[in-house]
């Protein structure tokens, strides 16, 4: 089968790019003449220069294309103009959408984020049939996302096939930039993390979250959210175990959110005179005011999804993280190895 993938030069992109290579699939990805392609070192894909938010260069990307995997973001919880991260997000999509309709594609998987559907509420965890709204979206990331969600549930009730996956936060190997989750690992591995918050995050293996995309190509319903998630963890549980995995203390110390939001404060004024990306972003902090837990039982039934351990995947990060130079390796690793 012949696949688009968008975004494979990132951390999920690039495992999905891989598992429909191993799968037998002719892979095309659309990259930037900007892009960094580390994350596609050694594989056998054709790659088609572009970019979402210019469409004349999107129908040569589909040409031929039987499905199309949109898993490119801008992932960041900071931006110095605030506008790229919607004209990636929804403007992209937007684009995508369109050049896929008139491509007649077969399936078009859309990747958004849990963070549409983890907003507070009484009683039940949120699940796919959660009501949010723009208004509850904290910060520029899950607001795009969310705008990029609501083109793509249009673009299903106007005849595009498009199935909508909502991964959790991906833990594994090849998070080269890294994520603001793998930047919660490396902290952690470079001893920047003294205190920590009450909160929480439901945390999935990244292989296993790309299995659930080419689940949900099979399997899924057109116009659907479907949940990609693992397990969900208290910030304190997630530190815990990599403190065995390092052989190290976890943090001790729980930061009120009150302090740590004083304290991005200050730290935004002075990034701002110096003219740096801050260390706390305040979108964070404000972030984890709640913790993002969700029931993702959906994908379960309805595609077959299995998530694995998340211990085994947060010691595959670490270990990827010192293979490629982010830390040094630990003496010795800790006594959550589980095979992967």
């Amino acid at each position: 089968m012949n696949i688009l993938v968008t975004g494979a030069t990132g951390f999920v992109g690039s495992h999905v790019a891989r598992l429909l290579l191993a799968r037998g699939n002719s892979v095309r990805v659309l990259v930037r003449a900007s892009s960094d392609l580390r994350a596609l070192n050694g594989l056998a894909v054709e790659r088609v220069t572009g970019d979402l938010r210019d469409a004349a260069t999107l129908p040569a990307a589909l040409a031929g294309m039987q499905r199309v995997f949109h898993v490119a973001a801008d992932y960041r919880l900071w931006a110095r103009d605030t506008g790229e991260i919607y004209e990636s997000n929804v403007t992209g999509t937007r684009n995508l959408l369109a050049a896929a309709r008139e491509a007649g594609v077969e399936k078009f998987v859309y990747t958004s984020t849990v963070a549409t559907i983890a907003v507070p509420r009484e009683g039940a965890l949120p699940n796919e049939a959660t009501a949010a709204t723009l208004e509850e979206m904290i910060g520029h990331y899950k607001r795009s996302k969310f705008l990029a969600e609501q083109e793509a549930l249009r673009a299903a009730a106007g005849g595009v096939p498009v199935v909508i996956v909502n991964p959790t936060a991906p833990v594994g190997p090849g998070d080269w930039k890294p994520t603001p989750t793998g930047k919660i690992i490396l902290d952690f591995l470079q001893g920047k993390m003294p205190a920590y918050l009450d909160t929480g995050l439901n945390v999935v293996p990244v292989e296993d979250c790309a299995e659930g995309h080419l689940l949900a190509a099979d399997r899924g319903r057109a116009g659907e959210r479907y949940i990609l998630g693992g397990r969900n963890m208290a910030l304190k549980e997630i530190l815990d175990t990599l403190a065995r995995v390092v052989g190290r203390h976890a943090p001790r110390i729980r930061l009120p959110h009150a302090v740590a939001l004083a304290a991005g404060y200050v730290e935004n004024a002075f990034s701002r005179a110096l003219g740096r990306e801050p260390q706390i972003p305040l979108e964070g902090v404000r972030m984890a005011r709640h913790k993002m837990f969700v029931e993702g039982s959906k994908a379960v039934r309805e595609l077959g999804y299995q998530p694995g351990p998340v211990e085994a995947a947060l010691e595959r990060a670490v270990l990827w993280y010192e293979e490629n130079g982010y830390v040094k390796p630990h003496a010795q690793h800790g006594a959550v190895r589980v095979a992967a």
